[in-house]
């Protein structure tokens, strides 16, 4: 029996080939991927001087920060920055 690449009746012919789609770049599973990637992430910003900072606020107001920040060209993290910079120098004065 010839083997025919269409041939769906004999796919037990066909357990060797090769299957299309993405190759595996990387030896490890996903889940230790996105952990090294996080590990990373942290020692890229400590060595900018970045510190992480979390807090719950209403979806409101995240909303608002949202709309601000596209209307000024920039993220909602930047956005923060810039509006706790400026008012600690209002604090100043």
């Amino acid at each position: 029996m010839a083997k025919e690449a269409t041939d769906l009746t004999t796919i037990d012919l066909f357990s060797d080939d090769k299957r299309p789609g993405r190759p595996k770049t990387n030896p490890h599973s996903r889940s230790v991927q996105v952990r090294i990637n996080k590990r990373n992430q942290v020692k890229r910003d400590k060595t900018n001087g970045l510190k992480r900072v979390e807090f719950k606020i209403h979806e409101n107001l995240i909303n608002q920060l949202d709309q601000l920040a596209k209307n000024t060209g920039s993220n909602r993290s930047e956005l923060i920055e810039s509006l706790l910079v400026k008012a600690l120098a209002l604090d100043e004065n």
